[in-house]
């Protein structure tokens, strides 16, 4: 992801999405929403944190110094979380992280490790979304009384939150629109930057990602794809 001030008309037009809900009645029950919210929240928090230090740890390795510099090669919240990404994440359901900086001139195989950077993050993830999955496997097969109980219970939600919202993150990611992990996998993969076209693309692509957003094209993107991967999940890890 690009820079922050890049983020904000998506801001505005996810704020203008949350009002829309609200007068919709859909923060009707406040009580039952924000519990569900908080019981998201070290989803949130998690994910964040994993996709970001994912593009930190490997920019890293590749030799840019530019996030070690910055101390964002940690799994620290505190230095991922953007506000507004996860004001947006707690009540539009998606949101990011505060970007972090590299330096592709560092790197000795550009488009390799510019790939390995941008997909760092979608990666990490899936990985959280896995270990989640995992979690759930020794929960569903243990005996314990705990998981009967209401606290039980709400470690239960806690760790489906966690799934479903690295995979919100991973999917989301994955949309090749810039300025999202996506357009930059695709870039590295097809060598798009030799094309006249692509810095029109990309000086134009937040605009079509927030065209996208408005007009519901990104739900159905994201709705089939998780899906598709709990399913998985479910079927192959948890029972």
């Amino acid at each position: 992801m690009n820079n922050r001030s890049e983020w904000m008309p998506l801001a505005i037009v996810i704020g203008a999405m949350v009002l829309l809900n609200f007068l919709n009645g859909d923060f009707s029950n406040f009580g039952e929403w924000i519990m569900r919210q908080l019981l998201a929240l070290p989803g949130i928090v998690v994910g964040l944190s994993f996709h970001e230090f994912g593009h930190a740890i490997v920019s890293d390795r590749c030799g840019d110094p530019t996030p070690r510099s910055q101390g964002r090669v940690t799994l620290n919240p505190a230095a991922h979380i953007d506000l507004v990404g996860f004001i947006c994440l707690f009540f539009a359901g998606f949101g990011w992280g505060q970007p972090v900086e590299v330096d592709p001139r560092y790197y000795k195989h550009r488009r390799i490790d510019k790939f390995l950077v941008d997909i760092a993050g979608v990666v990490m993830n899936f990985l959280v979304a896995l270990a989640g999955a995992v979690i759930l496997r020794f929960i569903a097969h243990g005996s314990s009384a705990f998981f009967m109980s209401a606290t039980g219970g709400a470690v239960i939600e806690i760790v489906q939150q966690l799934i479903l919202i690295n995979l919100v993150l991973m999917i989301f990611n994955l949309i090749p629109v810039p300025p999202l992990d996506g357009f930059g996998i695709l870039t590295q993969i097809f060598n798009l930057e030799r094309y006249s076209w692509y810095y029109k693309v990309y000086s134009y692509g937040f605009y079509i990602l927030l065209a996208l957003i408005f007009f519901g094209v990104t739900d159905k993107i994201l709705t089939p794809g998780i899906q598709a991967v709990y399913t998985w999940m479910f079927h192959t890890i948890i029972y």
